[in-house]
């Protein structure tokens, strides 16, 4: 097991971080395109938290082992990452509703000695949409069937939108729809004939390719469209939505929002936690964290 931003290894054998350092991290495959240890190491340092965060990069059939030597770091949180959002279920302690509802977890905390796993990427979504949108009781048209898509769909029902579920496999899609209460499941060539108010791309078609899920005429003015790809900043799918008359939002702001619900799952638990006020302002401590790395990145730096 490899980590970036912190030790080389996560074995019980490699050096711990000093007694008067938390450690929290995301554990993922592969590691090298995120921007969380770069986001939260900003969020600590403003806050002042004497904590450090590091990228874990464990392939699947390491995930069981990397999380008992987690338990035995005395790691204070892991965020869990493409592809161990399911798998984390079945390693933790606990799972809080959410995350059983959605079916994924994306956030594991300790708890006195356990730990509890439980779904941060709904929220984050819904706050990213509410930048441009009141998203209660409007139309959604959720692209793809995978575990965001999941966490997006029961976001948007917990807000009383009426969701369709869009995707490639068909069946996939009808899956999520019977599970998490939306209100059909089509192809994606059926997004035009929906016309709903907001849209939101789960997919990965977009990830680091100049390639969108849908037909540019597809999109229309009044929309709201959220891609969760992050990389490159501005898919194809925004700049096709920007050029029809709809407002987007970045998955940037998606990522944002859920790492700052989870710095205060975490934090909460500390003698003197950062109050609201102190992490809304972290928000923007977060996205210029996020825009720093994406220009380190886009320059072949890391």
């Amino acid at each position: 097991m490899n980590s970036q931003e912190g030790p080389a290894s996560t074995s019980g054998s490699s050096p711990s971080a000093a007694p008067s350092i938390m450690e929290c991290g995301v554990v993922l495959h592969p590691a090298g395109h995120t921007r969380s240890p770069a986001m939260h190491n900003a969020a600590y340092q403003a806050l002042g938290l004497p904590a450090r965060y590091y990228a874990f990069d464990v392939p699947p059939d390491a995930l069981p082992d990397a999380v008992q030597d987690f338990r035995d770091r005395g790691l204070r949180q892991v965020a869990v990452s493409i592809p161990h959002k399911e798998t984390m279920m079945t390693l933790v302690d606990e799972v809080e509703p959410v995350g059983r509802a959605i079916g994924a977890i994306n956030t594991v905390t300790r708890v006195g000695d356990l730990l509890v796993g439980t779904n941060t990427d709904w929220l984050g979504a819904i706050r990213a949409l509410e930048r441009e949108t009141p998203v209660d009781g409007q139309r959604a048209v959720v692209l793809g069937a995978g575990g965001t898509a999941r966490a997006l769909t029961y976001g948007l029902r917990q807000r009383g939108c009426e969701v369709f579920v869009l995707n490639r496999t068909l069946s996939r899609a009808q899956i999520l729809v019977e599970e998490l209460g939306a209100s059909a499941a089509g192809g994606l060539e059926e997004l035009a004939a929906l016309a709903p108010d907001i849209v939101v791309n789960t997919t990965s078609v977009g990830l680091s390719e100049m390639k969108s899920p849908v037909a540019a005429n597809a999109l229309a003015k009044g929309m709201v469209v959220l891609d969760a790809v992050y990389a490159p900043e501005r898919t194809q799918l925004l700049i096709d939505a920007e050029s029809r008359g709809a407002r987007t939002v970045g998955g940037k702001w998606m990522l944002v929002y859920q790492a700052v619900e989870q710095l205060r799952l975490w934090t909460a638990r500390l003698a003197t936690p950062p109050g609201t006020a102190e992490l809304e302002d972290v928000v923007d401590v977060m996205a210029n964290a996020f825009d720093h790395a994406f220009e380190h990145s886009s320059r072949g730096s890391g």
